[in-house]
């Protein structure tokens, strides 16, 4: 069933520029100026711009394949499909098909995805996208240039997304390549080929790329020792980060404040990898901790089911006396906010109980040259207005 327009609007509002999100994926603004919001943003995005060969080659988004393979093929066109109808120029698609053993392709061909680029076997795009996560991507850091892969992205002012195993691809090019930046944000097998691709991520995706400065409100978030901070936003998976501890793509990063995700881990294997980090001295250079959606669900500690992750966060900021703020929309979850990794971010704490994140300096799309608007739901048709008043009706029902 096609995504109503009052279901597109509760998952989250645009206010010039500024992206203003919920944990929830609901929002508490009144619903007519909203929506007026809403339609200016998505209006912004439709005009459909002229090309030329000019602008065709500012829009190639290069996929590469870090880690595990992907299982359906019809998937991956659906998402290679989408992302054309959006205006860019996907390249480098076999990878999205390659499998060898449980990664999507041999070590030397992943490699290649990102080294083709440092020997000018291929240009740098716009956009370097991940395929997926899962397991692979340490074993290809040795054997990337990072300081050259990360020139030739300033020249382009290229934009790479990832999360989950890519934090690997996207710490080394941070650590090794001189703080070049990265973006936390939906993946083509995890998100734009899925058969619906969630409203809220992709309207996420759209406003964090086409403006310079955007806001991530979270509000009724727990938070132990807020207070305002500002610094260089970096982080990703805590099981990938922990791994990487002691190796030179570990950054560096003074100041800073540090994001959290993972998915599946019992409480306790959480505070042993915060524990490892703060051991190895590397909580004791930030500011502050941002934890994400770590996707516990029914996962229960089988010593003490009441330790959870409050408990952890409650442990860990006592222990580094760090402000530790929770509940950022981002993770292994549907509800994705795309958000700059290394670059400079502003958090303070709000009148709801929550917190504020501002993010700016870092690259941009130009949307005038895309049809972002494609990665949209369609707008809302009188069968859709007839099956979200049958909803609600349902929902009455006691």
């Amino acid at each position: 069933m096609k995504l109503s327009r009052r279901r597109l609007l509760q998952s989250g509002a645009i206010f010039s520029g500024s992206l203003l999100m919920n944990a929830c994926g609901t929002t508490t603004i009144n619903e007519a100026p909203l929506s007026a919001t809403m339609t200016d943003t998505i209006s912004s995005h439709s005009s459909k711009p002229v090309y030329n060969s000019s602008t065709r080659s500012n829009n190639v988004l290069h996929l590469f394949a870090s880690s595990g393979f992907c299982e359906d093929s019809t998937r991956v066109q659906r998402g290679i499909e989408l992302l054309s109808r959006a205006g860019f120029v996907v390249s480098n698609q076999m990878a999205a098909y390659r499998r060898y053993q449980r990664f999507a392709g041999r070590d030397d061909e992943r490699v290649a995805d990102l080294q083709n680029i440092v020997t000018n076997a291929l240009p740098a795009p716009k956009v370097l996208m991940g395929v997926r996560g899962g397991y692979g991507a340490v074993r290809l850091l040795p054997h990337i240039d990072w300081t050259r892969l990360a020139d030739k992205m300033r020249e382009s002012q290229t934009l790479l997304f990832g999360f989950s195993d890519v934090t690997a691809i996207q710490l080394a090019l941070f650590a090794q390549g001189g703080g070049m930046p990265s973006f936390a944000g939906p993946m083509l097998y995890s998100e734009f080929a899925k058969l619906d691709p969630d409203p809220y991520t992709m309207e996420s995706f759209i406003q964090t790329t086409t403006n310079k400065q955007v806001t991530v409100s979270i509000p009724f978030a727990q938070s132990h020792r807020p207070r305002s901070v500002s610094g260089i936003f970096w982080g990703g998976n805590l099981s990938v980060i922990a791994s990487l501890v002691g190796t030179p793509y570990m950054p560096n990063i003074q100041g800073g404040i540090l994001f959290l995700e993972d998915v599946s881990e019992q409480p306790y294997r959480i505070e042993r990898m915060l524990q490892t980090l703060h051991l190895a001295g590397v909580l004791r250079q930030q500011q502050a901790i941002v934890l994400g959606d770590f996707r516990m669900g029914n996962i229960r500690d089988s010593y003490d089911p009441y330790y959870d992750l409050n408990s952890v966060s409650q442990v860990i900021s006592r222990v580094t006396g760090l402000p530790i703020f929770t509940h950022f929309p981002f993770g292994h979850i549907t509800h994705k906010t795309t958000f700059p990794l290394g670059t400079y971010a502003k958090l303070e704490p709000n009148n709801n109980g929550g917190y504020d994140i501002t993010f700016s300096d870092y690259p941009v799309l130009d949307a005038n040259t895309l049809f972002l608007n494609e990665l949209l739901p369609p707008p809302p048709s009188l069968f859709d207005a007839i099956d979200e008043n049958v909803d609600n009706q349902s929902n009455d029902i006691p």
